[in-house]
């Protein structure tokens, strides 16, 4: 895939576990890829800024956390979801970085760590986190609820924006459903308005059949393959 957006450069600061809590079990996306993917929903949609971002398989929020480090000029807000309630707990730790008071808080916990074990790896982690700390430039509004993905309900939020990787594999898996696509789609329009624009990271045996969105672009990169729509 040729990135239109995204240089290839040092992503280091965001490695899990390092600043970003890590959550078991749970792959996490490509730093440059998902900010890739959000840049081409940015392009597609009507909005440039004050973006309303959502992912309803947010894990434990290393994506949303990520992105809304690189995008404090266009997000304004982030909502994330997961049915897993662990994943939650991960994801609102995360979330909490993108706040001065949480990278406080994190640089207090990297010290301790530091004090104990004197590791290399703690002052590094150090290091990260005052490089990330030049990114904040707002304070962007955070929510994170338990849902299931494939069961969401009408809210007043209208996400301008939802990206999510859709569970794969021997890793993660949907709990309790087949993991249909077009069962996710149903759940998001709920939550979705005309201008909304989704992304879905899906393994390339995963399929929409579904009618009524509109094809804004596909790419396979990979394993994996990403779709861009609207709902018509």
């Amino acid at each position: 895939m040729q990135y239109k957006y995204c240089f290839n450069q040092n992503y280091e600061d965001f490695a899990s576990g390092r600043v970003l809590y890590g959550a078991n079990h749970v792959p996490n996306f490509p730093v440059r890829l998902i900010n890739e993917i959000f840049q081409r929903c940015l392009a597609y949609s009507d909005k440039k800024e004050n973006i309303c971002l959502y992912d309803c398989c947010c894990g434990g929020g290393y994506s949303l956390t990520v992105l809304g480090f690189l995008n404090q000029s266009s997000i304004s807000s982030i909502i994330g979801s997961d049915i897993n309630p662990d994943m939650i707990n991960t994801a609102r730790k995360n979330l909490s970085l993108l706040s001065k008071k949480g990278l406080i808080k994190r640089k207090d916990e990297v010290q301790a760590l530091y004090e104990k074990y004197r590791k290399a790896s703690h002052i590094e982690a150090e290091q990260s986190i005052g490089r990330l700390s030049q990114f904040l430039i707002k304070e962007i509004s955070v929510r994170v609820f338990q849902a299931d993905a494939l069961n969401l309900t009408d809210t007043k939020d209208r996400p301008d924006i939802i990206i999510t990787d859709v569970p794969y594999g021997n890793l993660v898996e949907w709990q309790g459903h087949d993991g249909c696509l077009d069962r996710l789609l149903c759940s998001l329009k709920t939550i979705s308005s005309s201008q909304t624009i989704i992304a879905i990271s899906m393994n390339k045996s995963q399929k929409i059949t579904q009618s009524g969105v509109k094809r804004l672009e596909s790419q396979s990169i990979g394993k994996r393959r990403f779709e861009i729509f609207q709902f018509k």
